[in-house]
């Protein structure tokens, strides 16, 4: 009889979400808040809670966020991260600076403390790659200039992740500061050793993996993922980290083929995390935390545009350019509700989730309005000031003749 419920509810979320997901791509948006509401509506204070398939809907979930970091691994070459890091790290440094401080100080002014803060800042930090690449996708910028800009910060970001979220599960975990110390040093040694081995022996590695065989390719770099991360969780450093080094490591032919095979099973968990997500989170505490949650979307809404045309300013790009590539990285989604996750999973701050939850729900809808909109707003305001700027000089002549001419007696 459990079996049976089990496979109704799961059967029910999943068909679920492929209509919602249909919808999303019917008016052009992003599916990531039909499918937080989707788990609202299905968790505790919701309209139908779930209670037989949450243990199960756990376990995909896990496995969501290690395949949405395995993907993110496969993007990118060992090479192309480290020539990333050298050319474009002051970007990456601004882009922490401007958005991660945000997160921070609203977590401090509301009084949850130091660990929620670093969670915060995380959240507000990080852009969605995934809803990005859509975006430029619907607006055909791929083969833009500025691409590679908001791509070179994207891969920074990417890139501290590897750091942060160690440093993060050290903290919710409330383990020590020499633990925490060890925590770290161990996955920056991992993540060293990885890229190193990526650089050197990444052909040797990708030849090991590679199968003719689209089955065998994708039961062995699914299990070797999934292996690596469990053994990275067992260290205290983190499932997602030891996934995206496994994508890095695996580059060519292999890195394409897995990145084919696996796309499908990537949506469907990470689908299905988003859902688990939404279930930990009562819909009812949301109304509460929505102002805060509105205040942070808008400001690090507009910190996002200026990182993004300082750096498309720094290499070169025009200033519609500029403002096009600050549009681009407003959108939050994925790794912001990874980060939460954590916090929300180890108890941290019971309104830590449905902030965040209600961000990310703000940021992912106004993300590609900004993306579309920010040039052509930032076009228009400009012209108007130079119209105003001209009214105002054909002005002073007719001021200055006025003042000169002799007064009458």
């Amino acid at each position: 009889m459990h079996s049976a419920v089990l496979l109704i509810e799961f059967g029910s979320i999943i068909l679920g979400l492929g209509l919602l997901g249909r919808a999303a791509a019917r008016f052009g948006i992003s599916a990531i808040p039909l499918y937080l509401l989707a788990g609202l509506a299905f968790g505790e204070g919701g309209l139908l809670p779930l209670g037989a398939s949450e243990e199960f809907i756990a376990t995909g979930a896990e496995i969501g966020v290690i395949l949405l970091l395995l993907m993110l691994g496969l993007e990118y070459t060992a090479s192309d991260l480290v020539s990333n890091l050298k050319a474009h790290y002051p970007a990456g440094l601004v882009d922490c600076a401007l958005n991660a401080l945000p997160g921070a100080v609203a977590a401090l002014l509301l009084g949850w403390g130091p660990v929620a803060a670093v969670v915060l800042a995380g959240v507000t930090w990080i852009s969605s790659s995934g809803v990005i690449a859509k975006v430029l996708g619907e607006l055909g910028r791929i083969g833009n200039r500025e691409t590679p800009v908001i791509l070179s910060v994207l891969v920074l970001e990417d890139l501290a992740m590897a750091v942060y979220l160690p440093i993060v599960t050290a903290l919710v975990a409330g383990v020590g500061l020499a633990a925490g110390s060890v925590t770290l040093a161990i996955a920056l040694g991992v993540a060293g050793l990885v890229l190193f081995a990526a650089v050197r022996y990444g052909r040797l590695i990708s030849r090991f993996v590679s199968s003719d065989d689209p089955e065998k390719l994708l039961l062995v770099v699914l299990g070797l993922t999934i292996l690596v991360a469990g053994v990275a969780q067992q260290l205290q450093v983190s499932a997602a980290v030891g996934a995206f080094l496994v994508g890095i490591a695996l580059s060519g032919e292999v890195a394409e083929g897995a990145h084919t095979l696996l796309s499908p099973l990537r949506d469907l968990f990470a689908a299905v995390f988003f859902v688990f997500f939404g279930l930990h989170t009562d819909p009812a505490s949301i109304p509460p935390v929505l102002l805060p949650a509105l205040a942070l979307a808008v400001v690090t809404a507009l910190t996002k545009i200026a990182t993004g045309y300082w750096a498309a300013r720094r290499a070169g790009i025009s200033v519609k350019g500029r403002w096009r590539t600050g549009g681009a990285l407003v959108a939050r989604g994925e790794f912001s509700i990874v980060i939460a996750g954590l916090a929300v999973t180890a108890g941290i701050e019971p309104s830590l989730g449905p902030l965040a939850t209600a961000y990310v729900l703000l940021l992912v809808v106004l993300g590609p309005l900004t993306a579309r909109y920010a040039e052509p707003v930032a076009t228009w305001w400009s012209r108007r000031g130079a119209a105003r700027a001209e009214a105002s000089d054909a002005v002073r002549p007719e001021e200055e003749q006025r003042a000169q001419a002799p007064v009458g007696d």
